[in-house]
This record gives C-alpha cells, structure tokens and sequence, in this order.
C-alpha cells in the first residue's frame, strides 16, 4: 500500500473545481487530507476571500503551496480592473480591448468625484474616485455624434447577472447606482456583437487560465461560448435574457433554454466549424491571438504586486477570462473571474491538467513513488530556497514547459 508523503487542506466546501482536485490528489495515494485547520500541510486548497497569507510559510521546515494569490483582486473586481487598466502605462492599448468604462459610487458615499476633464490624475492620486462627471462628458460627447448612446452599470463584486442595469439614460444609470448602494462599473455596452445562427443571438467566451508558482501563464485549450436563447434586440433594453449570456438568467427567465444547445454552451470544436462554414474564418487566426494577447498583458502587469516567487510560500491560481466578440471579429474583456467555476464535462481534464501544472510542480514524484529531489521534498530548512531559482528580482524567472496536458503556455 502506497504512504501518502504529501499533506493538503481543503477550506472551500463551495469550490467544484477543487473538491475534483482533491479527488485526483488522493486518488494517487501520495496524498493525505488533514483537518481543514492543520497547520502542518503542503497544499492548502483555500477558500479565496479568506486565506490567512499572513499564516504561510512559517512552519518550520516545510514546503507550503496555496491556490489563490494574494492581491489578484485587483483583476478580478470590476472597479478594481478598471483602475488598474486605465492606470497602468502597460496596458495603454487597452481602448482596443477594453470597452470605455468608468468607477461610480454611490453619492451618499461622499466619494471624491474626479473632475469631467483630467480625470485620470484624479484616479490615480486618490484610493477611491467616483468618475460620473467624466462619464457624463463622455457621454454626451457620444450622443452628439452619434457614435451610441448604449452603456450598461454592473455592480463591482456581482455575479450571476445581478445588480446589472443597460440603458440609454446616463441619469437613469446614475440613479440605479445611488439607489444600489454599493460601487458599480459603467461601461460602453457592444452594441454590434458578432451573433450566432440560428437565431440571431448573443454569446461570450468563457477561456480559463492557470498560473503557476513560478509565474508562468497557461492557457487551457477548450473554451465555451455561453450562449443567448432568444433573439439580440437593440431596441428592447430590459429583456435581460436577450443581452446577458449568464446561465443563471438565461436558465430561469427564457423559454428557449437548451433550445440550441444543450445547457446554452458551444464548446470549441463546435465554434470552429461554425466560424468556417458561416464566416469564412478559423478560430485560431481571427480570435485567439487577440485572446492570448490580452490575458499575458492583464497578467503580466499585475505579476511584480502578486508574485510569490521571494515569499516563503508559493501561490497558484485558475483564472476565467470572459470576452466578446463584436460583428468586426474584435475580441474585448469583459470581466475576469478569480475563482471560476466549469462546464460539467471538462471537469476530469482541466482539473487533471491543474494537478499536472500547478501542483506536481512543486510537488513532484519521481517513477518509484517517492518524492524527487527535481522539483522540491515536503519538507526543508529554508522553505523559500525550495522555490527561488535566482537571486533577485530582476533575475529572468523560470520557464515551465510549453504544454502540459491540455494547458499550453503563452
């Protein structure tokens, strides 16, 4: 009978992806699970808005990996992502993809409002900024010429389809958030989204992306279009279920649900065919290099804040990158989720392929078993020697292989 050397935690009794995980984990044999509140394990699989990163790295001796990294927040959050994407000089060719979007809170909140005209040093000189003055200017400035008046406010931390509002009315936008209550995001709605026939219908792309403890970026190759059952219709905003993809609205407020797909979800291959037939396109020449693209450069700008590579622990974590597709075939950020979930059926590979990049990693074993002396043993008198491959931060950091099971790197 094989002995477990490696000891993991789980904190998250909500996380599908991770209960999988855990399953492969002991399936191997190598691996024991201890009570959620051990301190003495290698792997904590971690509930993602309460992880004690203060509490890691400081058991003597031993190699600790969490499934979050701290920080990544700042992508995640709605109103955190738009900060960061209009003040960061890396990311400065996001207006080609990223729809204009601006931070409002609430006003009995008495946040600072950002002057209509420079606005932006207004956003990075204060912790909080409520931008509806230069929304409003923007605003009108469109509507004048004619370039749509079409805008849509999400609640910063929803999910789901909730707190969401479109409109044509800036001050009906602005009313719905003052009556929210809590921060939201205006943004520049796709007015000409690319559509799925039959049926004229809207649909997102869900692309899931697992960084490891070193850094390095992989994207998973399957991907899902999250599909619309009724018809796209510009000139009716408060049918919810014909301009939001979410399962949740399009499950309970349409007829037509699994009309076209089973569960409304068009897996790659299916998009790929369509794609040719209808459009005269492949997937991976008009889509995924722009998809690719924009994943490295969110990432990339925010690995020098989050990087786990000088701590005493180590950090990995699974991203969900949502996108459109207007009737041009340009791709635009949506949102990106920090603990996404997952098409039923990919489940098997994509947690397999985490097992593989993220935790085998660090965790390794070589054919007979045991641990290999490669990758890291358990336990070590300078757990973060374990992890750093050089000396400081500008060191060029370690490159993970190109694929890995169904996970390439970018």
């Amino acid at each position: 009978m094989t002995t477990p050397i490696y000891t993991f935690v789980t904190r998250d009794d909500n996380s599908t992806v991770y209960a999988e995980v855990s399953k492969i984990l002991l399936s191997t044999g190598h691996w024991k699970r201890l009570k959620r509140d051990n301190p003495r394990f290698n792997l904590m699989l971690g509930e993602r808005n309460r992880l004690p990163f203060g509490r890691l790295g400081h058991e003597p001796g031993l190699v600790q990996l969490v499934n979050y990294y701290r920080g990544a927040d700042k992508l995640c959050r709605k109103a955190p992502l738009v900060k960061l994407i209009k003040t960061s000089p890396e990311l400065s060719d996001s207006c080609n993809w990223f729809p204009e979007s601006y931070i409002i809170y609430p006003t009995d909140l008495k946040t600072p409002v950002a002057p209509a005209t420079n606005g932006i040093s207004h956003l990075k000189s204060n912790p909080k900024t409520d931008e509806r003055e230069v929304f409003l200017a923007s605003y009108y400035s469109k509507k004048e010429s004619g370039e749509g008046t079409v805008w849509i406010a999400k609640s910063s931390a929803g999910a789901k389809g909730a707190g969401i509002l479109i409109s044509h009315d800036a001050n009906q936008l602005l009313e719905y958030i003052d009556n929210q209550g809590q921060v939201h995001v205006i943004q520049k709605y796709l007015e000409k989204p690319l559509l799925l026939q039959p049926g004229n219908r809207k649909f997102d792309i869900r692309s899931w992306v697992l960084v490891d403890h070193h850094y390095n970026i992989y994207l998973y190759r399957e991907g899902v279009l999250r599909t619309s059952s009724e018809p796209y219709n510009s000139s009716d905003l408060q049918d919810m279920t014909s301009h939001l993809t979410n399962h949740c609205i399009q499950k309970e407020h349409s007829h037509n649900y699994g009309r076209y797909e089973e569960g409304n979800e068009m897996f790659f291959d299916e998009f790929r065919l369509y794609l040719l037939n209808t459009h005269n396109v492949t997937l991976e020449t008009a889509i995924l290099p722009q998809i690719k693209q924009i994943i490295k450069s969110c990432l990339t700008c925010i690995e020098p804040s989050i990087s786990t590579k000088h701590l005493s622990y180590q950090s990995f974590q699974l991203f969900g990158f949502d996108f459109m597709v207007d009737e041009s075939f340009k791709v635009w950020l949506i949102e990106i989720n920090g603990a996404p979930a997952c098409a039923q059926k990919l489940y098997p590979e994509l947690c397999q392929g985490i097992v593989d990049v993220a935790v085998s990693s660090v965790f390794a074993l070589n054919s007979s078993g045991e641990s290999s002396s490669a990758s890291s043993s358990p336990y070590s008198s300078s757990p973060s020697s374990t992890f750093t491959t050089n000396s400081s931060c500008s060191s060029p950091k370690l490159r993970g292989p190109l694929h890995v099971g169904p996970f390439t790197r970018l």
